[in-house]
């Protein structure tokens, strides 16, 4: 008799940048088409709803078929959801993320519950002992949740008004249990800007005004943060002359929401002309795609992709 048994994926992210091996990639097939303004999570989305310029499937597709052909390049093993039909399912760093070797369900919103099934083909790879799932009132997504070292860097709003908004998407009530999950580790919160109506004053999720890169640098937008105490810890914690600060404008296009593939390579938005520019001349090797399409959404190359494991 033969006995088959299945590799399991040996999770390992302990931050931003180290050489990754194995990932997550959403799909834009079967997206759903254009939704109705009042079934869209982000005010960047109703704006191109409204103006008709909201992206389309085949375009989406190409822009990550794109990425994907970068990381087969880099010999980057890449896992993708299988598909619902007219759902989207574009931005798996929302649904889930890995610290150290914890794979961790995030709450989303209930809308969006179905997009971790459409992972089972990886989630029955990880030892089950290794999945944890909030509770049900400590919300979380995976775009504010950031591995650093000894640190996990969380984006959250603190403001009591935290109900009234659609894009405030990681509480406090996450921040302490995620501590509570890793006390061997610092969680230092910040606070966003936030609003369900204008993109360029919305950080929806802290990679969207904030991301380590390697050589010790990393992009940041002041303005995407509520408290200015929090910005300045970044920025001495990093350096000042190690920090690429992003414009509104830039923001609004998620300059900062870019993926490390290691230390030295970097995948970015090939309009991102300024950015592109200050990387290569800090000596980094620049992977530029297109992904303006997908970006009408309010996420990037981040938020698209989940790493499961890099190498250290």
């Amino acid at each position: 008799m033969l006995f088959y048994i299945c590799a399991m994926i040996k999770l390992n992210i302990q931050d931003e940048i180290a050489p990754l091996r194995e990932v997550v990639l959403g799909t834009a097939k079967s997206n759903g088409g254009i939704p109705s303004l009042e079934d869209a999570y982000d005010p960047k989305s109703k704006e191109h709803i409204k103006a008709g310029t909201y992206p389309t499937e085949e375009d989406m597709v190409t822009e990550m078929e794109a990425v994907a052909a970068v990381f087969e390049k880099y010999k980057v093993k890449v896992y993708r959801p299988d598909i619902i039909e007219n759902y989207n399912q574009i931005f798996t760093r929302d649904i889930a993320f890995v610290i150290d070797d914890v794979f961790i369900k995030a709450n989303i919103l209930e809308d969006r519950s179905r997009e971790i099934d459409a992972l089972h083909d990886v989630i029955d790879q990880i030892d089950p002992s290794k999945i944890v799932e909030f509770p049900e009132d400590a919300h979380i997504e995976g775009g504010d949740v950031m591995p650093w070292g000894d640190y996990i860097f969380v984006g959250t709003y603190y403001g009591e008004d935290y109900k009234s908004f659609i894009t405030a998407r990681t509480n406090q009530k996450a921040v302490k249990h995620l501590q509570e999950l890793f006390p061997h580790k610092q969680v230092k919160s910040f606070s966003l800007r936030k609003s369900n109506t204008n993109a360029k004053e919305n950080a929806l999720h802290l990679d969207c005004c904030f991301q380590p890169i390697g050589k010790g640098k990393c992009i940041i937008h002041k303005e995407g943060f509520l408290v200015e105490e929090e910005y300045e810890w970044l920025v001495d914690f990093f350096g000042k002359e190690n920090c690429f600060h992003i414009t509104p404008e830039e923001m609004y296009h998620m300059f900062s929401n870019v993926v490390s593939i290691s230390p030295e390579v970097i995948i970015t938005e090939r309009n991102f002309t300024r950015l592109n520019t200050w990387l290569r001349e800090q000596g980094f090797t620049v992977e530029e795609v297109p992904y303006a399409e997908i970006a009408k959404q309010e996420g990037l190359l981040r938020c698209s992709t989940m790493p499961l494991v890099r190498e250290y």
